[in-house]
């Protein structure tokens, strides 16, 4: 009985971080259209002008051509490393982006396990392992940008943005992830002897 409520639960989790995922990859993908469109926009935030892309890209009036928007999604790619500030802030969301894509994914391996009915199998370790690179990953690259803003700008400012509250938050998370990565090795190691006992 309780093993089937923790299956629905592990399907329900499974279709959302299944949703994460595809959006993430999208989001990805746009990101030197926000970098670029950030640039235009006159500081009017970073998503301000995703917003208006795909707006457009979604609308077209008249005189939009949906080739041109899809194109200049491309071209973006090359267009987003003119300036300083944007070649960091596009490696740093494109870092961040790859890693979080690569947690979710492990994230989709432990649900799978527990969906089979195995959750404690030394393939859910491994999985918690690689997610806990991916947060050092972005913590530490959140501590490159926060460091190089605040030489770049010559200011403290830096320091109350969310780059220097992910490197805290995804530290934290990698520790986690490493402390239940032992945990599940630990209990595979443990179902393994009692199989073998049995």
């Amino acid at each position: 009985m309780e093993a089937a409520r923790i299956q629905k639960i592990a399907r329900v989790l499974n279709a959302l971080v299944l949703i994460a995922l595809v959006c993430n990859i999208i989001i990805l993908y746009l990101v030197p259209v926000a970098v670029v469109a950030q640039d235009l926009s006159d500081g009017r935030g970073l998503l301000a002008g995703v917003v208006s892309y795909l707006g457009d890209f979604l609308r077209p009036g008249e005189d939009d051509i949906l080739s041109a928007g899809a194109a200049a999604s491309f071209l973006a790619w090359f267009w987003c490393w003119k300036s300083p500030a944007a070649r960091m802030l596009t490696l740093f969301l494109v870092i961040s982006g790859i890693c979080t894509a690569i947690i979710l994914w492990q994230g989709r391996r432990v649900l799978r396990t527990i969906l089979q009915g195995t959750p404690f199998s030394a393939e859910n370790a491994v999985s918690l392992r690689r997610a806990a690179v991916c947060a050092f990953v972005i913590a530490g690259a959140a501590l490159v940008r926060v460091v190089w803003s605040i030489w770049f700008h010559h200011s403290l400012l830096p320091l109350v943005t969310y780059n220097a509250l992910f490197v805290p938050i995804f530290a934290m998370a990698g520790l986690l992830c490493l402390v239940m990565s032992a945990l599940f090795r630990q209990a595979a190691e443990m179902k393994s002897e009692n199989d073998l006992t049995i």
